[in-house]
């Protein structure tokens, strides 16, 4: 897409280097350029987002670069959007991805919705992907520097939220952000990357804390692939598919792994490193970037870091089955499985039990 000479671009500035090269960048070509900053989380925080410093770190770098700068309080929306629903599927056995459901509802949607109300052209953030065109629409890519790629966490901006959307920074590695960002001598240029969870901080005791704070924390018991008792979890809303810490069972047999969590139930599976692979994972509430596609992708999901060969199959509009070509460790139900077609993203859902 071929911006017009002078758009007006309300950039999404939360205090770090990336979105702050961003929306110089925009600048530079002599766009409008409006710097915006989203209070989501009214608690404290150690993430490197979403605190004070953080909005005057963007305050100050708008008044570097002479746009004007505003804070939209979306405090509510998030509280409903992802603090609740990540409280909730942890009491039901699910790993949730919140920053996921924070670019699903608060700044590919919320804050698109702002724009629109205050006459905005398009809406640009600090992430490190491409928008490619296909088709006659748009689709996510991967960005330039692979090890900075953001694509996985972004696969539900689609159709024509993703037209709207600017990533001035999908062309550019880490490195090179940095050094513009030096160059132009920006406060945020040795600021450190944000961490993933804002709301959650490590000072204050971290995730169960968290936790603790909003629900009863249950013990649970620990079972064998078999049903046999094999011993407790002091809390069953703290474990995760996978995992093998803190799962204390003793005896023989190896070492023992998450399999399953039934959080109703609070019974914890555990069983060896070949019972924690799968041959096939369901996927659900899939975002297509063009319409469902099945056939041969790379599928991506947190668990494996990497994306693997798999075949796609469509069980409705909405949901697939991804058969892996190997089997896999399982994929905990509530986090994210995206398909690729080469670099582009073609889409992605939520993993079912």
């Amino acid at each position: 897409m071929t911006l017009a000479p002078r758009s007006r671009v309300l950039v999404a500035m939360s205090g770090g280097v990336d979105s702050s090269v961003a929306a110089a960048l925009l600048a530079s070509q002599g766009h409008e350029v409006v710097g915006v900053t989203m209070k989501l989380w009214g608690g404290e925080s150690d993430s490197g987002c979403c605190s004070v410093s953080d909005v005057d770190d963007a305050r100050r770098v708008a008044q570097q670069l002479g746009i004007d700068h505003h804070v939209f309080n979306f405090g509510d929306d998030f509280e409903e959007f992802v603090v609740e629903p990540y409280v909730a599927d942890h009491v039901a056995g699910l790993t949730p991805n919140p920053c996921i459901e924070c670019n699903r509802h608060l700044k590919f949607d919320k804050l698109l919705r702002r724009a629109d109300a205050l006459g905005f052209d398009l809406v640009a953030t600090g992430h490190h992907a491409r928008r490619v065109e296909r088709d006659g629409g748009y689709r996510i890519a991967r960005g330039a520097d692979r090890a900075k790629d953001q694509s996985y966490v972004l696969y539900p901006v689609a159709g024509p939220a993703l037209a709207r959307t600017l990533f001035p920074l999908g062309d550019m590695t880490k490195d090179e952000v940095r050094s513009l960002a030096l160059e132009l001598g920006l406060r945020t240029a040795t600021k450190p990357d944000s961490q993933d969870v804002c709301f959650i901080t490590r000072a204050q005791g971290g995730r169960s804390s968290f936790l603790g704070d909003r629900i009863p924390l249950r013990s649970g018991r620990v079972v064998g692939t078999d049903g046999a008792e094999l011993g407790t979890v002091d809390a069953v809303e703290l474990v995760t598919i996978g995992q093998r810490r803190g799962i204390d069972v003793g005896g023989p047999g190896g070492r023992r792994y998450v399999v399953d969590v039934d959080g109703p139930a609070a019974t914890v599976v555990v069983g060896t490193a070949e019972e924690l692979l799968a041959p096939s994972v369901d996927v659900g509430d899939v975002v297509w970037a063009d319409g469902p596609a099945a056939g041969a992708f790379a599928a991506q999901c947190s668990a494996h870091g990497r994306p693997l060969a798999a075949t796609v199959s469509l069980l409705d509009d909405t949901t697939v089955r991804v058969d892996w070509a190997e089997p896999q460790r399982r994929v905990a139900p509530g986090q994210s499985v995206v398909l690729y077609a080469g670099d582009e993203v073609v889409g992605g859902g939520v993993v079912r039990r």
